[in-house]
């Protein structure tokens, strides 16, 4: 396995919108294209895609969160052709040593729905803890998430 991340941009970011997950998981993570439209627009947002031996296989999106007052990692994905093959766990390894080499020894939060077991095991691994639930609303959907943080 060699993974590797690369800034999503003209050449690439078609690629990242046709990366999919299965139903169960969208309710989980916005649309990748819904990510690259808000990094395109709003300040402070940096989507990456997860290649493996180079093909994309993911996407991360992480933001310096002006509420938490630090860094977040907002937006992970794998594609569903490419699951339970440890690609996940080993892309956040990588992810981790990439923003450690970036911005240092500093905290990163992240967040999952209470109801996504799976990568709120996943995080914990890596040893994100958890810190508070918290609900908002978009779209006229309100979610309830768990905060996690990590002290690189």
């Amino acid at each position: 396995m060699n993974i590797e991340f690369k800034k999503i941009d003209r050449t690439n970011y078609n690629e990242c919108i046709e990366l999919s997950l299965n139903e169960e998981q969208k309710k989980f993570v916005a649309p990748n294209m819904f990510s690259l439209v808000q990094a395109a627009y709003e300040p402070d947002l940096y989507p990456l895609g997860i290649y493996n031996d180079n093909k994309m296989v993911g996407f991360i999106l992480y933001d310096f969160d002006v509420e938490l007052n630090g860094w977040s990692m907002s937006r992970f994905m794998v594609d569903v052709k490419y699951q339970n093959q440890g690609i996940g766990k080993m892309a956040l390894q990588k992810f981790v040593e990439f923003f450690i080499n970036k911005y240092g020894h500093i905290q990163l939060y992240t967040s999952a729905s209470i109801d996504n077991q799976v990568v709120i095991a996943l995080y914990e691994k890596l040893g994100f803890e958890k810190k508070e639930v918290f609900e908002y609303e978009a779209g006229g959907t309100i979610y309830r998430e768990v905060r996690m943080i990590v002290q690189l």
